[in-house]
């Protein structure tokens, strides 16, 4: 090694070049995503809100349920504040929007991620990146939850 070019300099200028900058190929790449044809997004874009819209009218319908329609995710948030103070069918009181995720998921088999994981309670957080079939199933399963609670709901602040 030269004088005066230690070890840890020589491994740091072997490690900025080979990962501070993307490849020849990456850089090809990207540049064909973003310029080639986009014909296609006009068709998944389309699905993509479709499935959303279902997703909201569905969970809108349900009694101690409620959500805006987002603009520009593939979730939902959704209050489950209706709910939160029902008991299960087991007689467990819904005291969280966490309790009422793991109530979806024990009982009707939906998984969801409870609000309180974003600093959102009393949401919980639905993913409409899958098929229609799939998310119709699933809100058909929370309906299903939702009607069999026990009680009246509690005020959430």
């Amino acid at each position: 090694m030269p004088q005066g070019f230690g070890f840890d300099q020589s491994n740091e200028k072997m490690q900025s070049q080979s990962t501070s900058n993307p490849s020849s190929i990456s850089q090809a790449a990207a540049e064909t995503a973003l310029t080639g044809d986009q014909s296609f997004l006009q068709e998944r874009n389309d699905a993509f809100k479709g499935r959303r819209d279902l997703v909201v009218k569905m969970l809108n319908d349900i009694e101690g349920i409620s959500c805006h329609t987002p603009e520009g995710a593939f979730y939902i948030y959704a209050s489950c504040a209706g709910c939160m103070g029902k008991q299960t069918p087991d007689g467990k009181k819904l005291k969280t929007d966490e309790d009422f995720v793991t109530y979806l998921l024990e009982s009707v088999g939906v998984a969801a991620v409870h609000g309180a994981a974003f600093g959102l309670s009393p949401y919980f957080r639905v993913s409409y990146a899958t098929s229609t079939e799939a998310l119709t199933s699933a809100c058909e399963r929370i309906a299903n939850a939702c009607e069999a609670l026990i009680g009246e709901a509690k005020q959430v602040a």
